[in-house]
C-alpha cells in the first residue's frame, strides 16, 4: 500500500503534502528533521492520509492535493480541524 499524507508544521501552520509507503517511519523522519525539505518547519501533526493499492494512482493523488483546488479539498474535508 501507498500511502499519500498531509502533515501541518506547528511552527508556521503550512501543509505539506507526500507519498510513501511506510506512514509510520515517514512521519518520524519529518518529526526528527531527517526529510531536508521540512527540516525548518518541526513539529509535524498528521492530519489526513488515503491509501492507494497502485503507486501511480498514489503519486496522482498527491500531485493534485498539491494544486490550489487540492488543498481547498483538504480544508473543506477537515473543517472541523481547522475551525477547533
Amino acid at each position: 500500500m501507498i500511502y499519500v499524507y498531509v502533515l501541518r508544521s506547528v511552527r508556521d501552520g503550512q501543509l505539506y503534502t507526500g507519498c510513501t509507503n511506510d506512514l509510520r517511519s515517514r512521519f518520524a523522519l519529518h518529526n526528527s528533521g531527517q526529510v531536508p525539505s521540512t527540516k525548518e518547519r518541526r513539529p509535524f501533526e498528521l492530519i489526513y492520509y488515503e491509501a492507494c493499492l497502485n503507486e501511480r494512482d498514489a503519486f496522482r493523488r498527491e500531485k493534485y492535493l498539491k494544486t490550489t483546488y487540492g488543498k481547498r479539498y483538504i480544508k473543506v474535508r477537515c473543517r472541523d480541524y481547522f475551525t477547533g
